[in-house]
């Protein structure tokens, strides 16, 4: 199957700014859809961008609008969340996940999951 390794995660303050990687082995990433969702304790898991095969991006938390953009290198086989401005909102375990070639807004529609990385913005 599809397997995913995210990194780049850490502590920043606020206004800071992280570039998370989503790295996928065995499986061209190019021909699936990449989605980022993350999770903070206690809440749901929510979705935050998508990329699908087309290279259109969909952003599914209104906040990530402005802040965050999503890119693929299929050369490294690699996507990622570059995230500026960051909020202490922003804090969650951050999960890179696919689906197929078209992104979803329900995190249960992805069968594929990183192992996630933990981001905190604090001061």
């Amino acid at each position: 199957q599809v397997l995913l390794l995210e990194s780049g995660g850490g502590l920043v303050q606020p206004g800071g700014s992280l570039r998370l990687s989503c790295a996928a082995s065995r499986f061209t990433l190019g021909d699936y859809a990449i989605g980022w969702f993350r999770q903070a304790p206690g809440k749901e898991r929510e979705g935050v961008l998508c990329i699908s095969t087309s290279g259109t991006r969909t952003y599914y938390a209104d906040s990530a609008k402005g802040r965050f953009t999503i890119s693929r290198d299929n050369a490294k086989n690699t996507v990622y969340l570059q995230m500026d401005s960051l909020k202490p909102e922003d804090t969650a375990v951050y999960y890179c996940a696919t689906r197929g070639a078209l992104c979803h807004d329900r995190y249960t529609e992805y069968p594929y999951w990183g192992q996630g990385t933990q981001v905190t913005v604090s001061s």
